[in-house]
């Protein structure tokens, strides 16, 4: 078994299906990652978030996607210490440490999940459960690592309790640090990992289904969006959708 049959095994998409009637696709030389990205779509201004959330959420996220002004000028160490310092939200309160990030801070690549569980909690690191080792499975099915071109954050440095889903005047509290991580890291592509990730940079509600396979727009940064390691996890058949955003991916760092 060769190493990519084996990553296909680990992600459940293997045997490749071909659909009944339809000619096989052609084979085509894999795409490379390290290619730099050569096209990137014109900046879009962020907008309020949308859909069933109270308008004062609505409201404070605007205001957090649209004024990240009290991190504007802090460098990596300056960013560091006043994540760790923060007390600005009521999560802060019940978890053990904030989880500010890892990899490459030059990264080509950004991946954005939405919040700390127990393990990261714990270690101090995003991703580093379950659901980070199937992350490193999809990563390594593209040829890339963990800290190598990769960057890994959250759309909130603190877990919320009982790995709930961050309440909108957390995310808008907590966003502005993760705004001030793409400024100085620079990506050429961002990953967004699951809803809450996807909704929070968009700035707008919309189902998950709606908002894969497009390519978007995060203020001149492409971004694309996938499930949630921790879905895929829990639903397992979704892999092959996920595979198909994995390729996108790599389509688009190859133009």
């Amino acid at each position: 078994m060769d190493r990519n049959e084996a990553v296909l095994r680990e992600l459940n998409l293997y045997p490749q299906w071909v659909r009944r009637n339809q000619p096989a696709p052609v084979a085509k030389e894999q795409p490379t990652p390290e290619k730099l990205l050569a096209v990137r779509p014109e900046p879009v201004e962020a907008s309020r978030l949308g859909g069933g959330k109270a308008d004062t959420q609505q409201s404070a996220m605007g205001i957090a996607t649209l004024n990240p002004s009290y991190t504007g000028s802090l460098n990596w160490n300056e960013l560091k210490q006043q994540v760790r310092d923060c007390t600005a939200c009521k999560l802060r309160a019940g978890c053990t440490q904030t989880v500010f990030g890892t990899g490459d801070e030059q990264a080509e690549w950004l991946f954005v999940g939405e919040g700390p569980g127990a393990d990261e909690d714990a270690q101090g690191e995003p991703f580093v459960g379950q659901a980070g080792k199937l992350l490193d499975n999809m990563l390594q099915a593209i040829k890339l690592r963990r800290g190598k071109n990769v960057y890994i954050a959250n759309i909130v440095k603190c877990r919320p309790p009982g790995n709930r889903t961050p309440e909108a005047d957390e995310i808008a509290t907590c966003l502005p640090y993760l705004q001030r991580q793409i400024k100085l890291i620079k990506p050429k592509l961002i990953v967004a990992l699951g809803k809450t990730a996807a909704t929070a940079l968009l700035g707008r509600d919309a189902t998950l289904g709606s908002l894969r396979g497009t390519l978007h727009d995060y203020l001149g940064t492409p971004l694309l969006i996938t499930y949630h390691p921790a879905y895929l996890l829990r639903s397992p058949m979704e892999k092959a959708k996920a595979w198909q955003d994995l390729c996108l991916a790599v389509s688009t760092m190859d133009r």
